[in-house]
């Protein structure tokens, strides 16, 4: 978790400078490259996510998590040192190559590491850092903003990358679990086969729809939100206050959906926070602009944006054989960063031509897409805990679900 929070603090800063991003001459970015560079960081980040379990098969997860976060940090360093428009889109590109290889790694370690019983719980505690990461950058942001401008917020987030790899370094990641085990018995060949073939292809069809549908509504709000409040005629101060409200609630929604879900089913609480998603988008849209219809609209884009991937990512991972678990999330994640990139580039193109309300309205239609696709992967979930997957090349891991 506290590498995921370093990861959420890199992340999620970037949309607490975007207004002064805009401002600064010396960049001299438009809304829509203000969107493309925030998307860029997804871009690498489906690269990390996909590359990650390949290399960490061969040179062991924690080696693979050090060098991660090694890219990250000097991503973050270098975005805070950019120049102008080309050096921090590939600034920001090199933070998400770093972010998607840690991230999918340490989902998978602690997931691994965890009991069927406690699988939600333990997704969530991990993914919570993403959110959290971005309740630090919310909070560090009020008093350096005004003060200081935008370049040491980076420069804080490379630091505390470097902090957290020392850490890594000592920490001792176990190699010999029963999925880390069954993960070698199978070639990458088996693997791919039982992911997009058979049942498995439409399962992760449907987990692919749910993972970009929402993230486009999640990382898109946490790179516009700030600029959309201030849009509507909020101060800066105020704004920010709102985009730790958005945050805040993601890290608390989290731990109870992700409690309720260990009793529940994780699909099946999908449904639930990717309905608050939608009805929080919703209420922009309808709802007179004032400070408590916002701030309890913000909190449920909050709770649903983040839950509904922690649930959907403990579903990929539950729904597949043992062996295809970090194939797996590593398509749920890789997936999830496409639509983390589109989010923000058509949030900046929302913004330019129909001002807040456009990015409300654009973020929504991903909401009411998410959630009919969250609800067919509930259906995909009760059809596969009576038929489990039975693809010849799954059959000798069946046991070991």
């Amino acid at each position: 978790m506290i590498v995921t929070v370093i990861e959420g603090f890199n992340l999620i800063v970037y949309g607490s400078v975007v207004p002064l991003l805009l401002e600064d001459a010396s960049l001299g970015v438009t809304d829509e490259q203000t969107g493309f560079v925030g998307g860029l960081v997804y871009i690498g980040a489906v690269l990390g996510a996909l590359l990650a379990p390949l290399v960490a098969e061969r040179w062991g997860r924690k080696r693979v998590l050090i060098l991660a976060i090694g890219v990250f940090a000097f991503g973050a360093a270098l975005t805070g040192a950019a120049a102008g428009m080309p050096m921090l889109a590939v600034a920001r590109f090199l933070t998400g190559f770093g972010v998607g290889g840690a991230l999918t790694t340490a989902m998978t370690v602690a997931r691994n590491s965890a009991a069927s019983r406690h699988a939600s719980i333990v997704v969530t505690i991990t993914m919570a850092g993403i959110p959290l990461g971005g309740v630090v950058a919310s909070l560090l942001a009020i008093p350096i903003l005004p003060a200081f401008g935008w370049r040491p917020m980076f420069f804080t987030g490379a630091g505390a990358a470097l902090a957290i790899l020392v850490a890594v370094v000592l920490m001792a990641i176990p190699a010999d679990t029963p999925q880390e085990v069954a993960g070698r018995e199978w070639t990458g060949r088996q693997k791919l086969t039982a992911l997009f073939t058979g049942r498995g292809a439409v399962v992760a069809l449907v987990v692919a729809a749910c993972a970009v549908a929402n993230m486009v509504a999640w990382q898109g709000l946490n790179v516009w939100a700030t600029q959309s409040m201030v849009s509507l005629g909020h101060s800066l101060s105020a704004a920010l206050l709102f985009a730790f409200t958005l945050t805040g609630a993601a890290v608390l929604g989290s731990f109870a959906s992700g409690w309720a879900a260990d009793r529940y089913g994780s699909a099946r609480l999908a449904v639930a926070t990717s309905a608050c998603t939608l009805l929080g988008l919703v209420g922009m849209l309808v709802l007179p602009v004032s400070v408590p219809a916002t701030a309890v609209c913000v909190a449920l884009m909050g709770i649903g944006g983040h839950s509904t991937m922690n649930l959907v990512h403990t579903t990929t991972a539950d729904i597949y054989p043992l062996p295809v678990r970090a194939a797996a999330l590593g398509w749920s994640n890789s997936t999830s960063f496409i639509g983390a990139f589109l989010g923000p580039t058509l949030g900046g193109a929302a913004i330019a031509s129909g001002g807040a309300h456009g990015v409300f309205s654009a973020y929504g239609v991903a909401a009411a897409v998410c959630f009919a696709a969250v609800f067919s992967l509930f259906v995909a979930d009760r059809v596969s805990s009576h038929a489990a997957f039975r693809h010849p090349a799954a059959e000798p891991a069946m046991a070991g679900r």
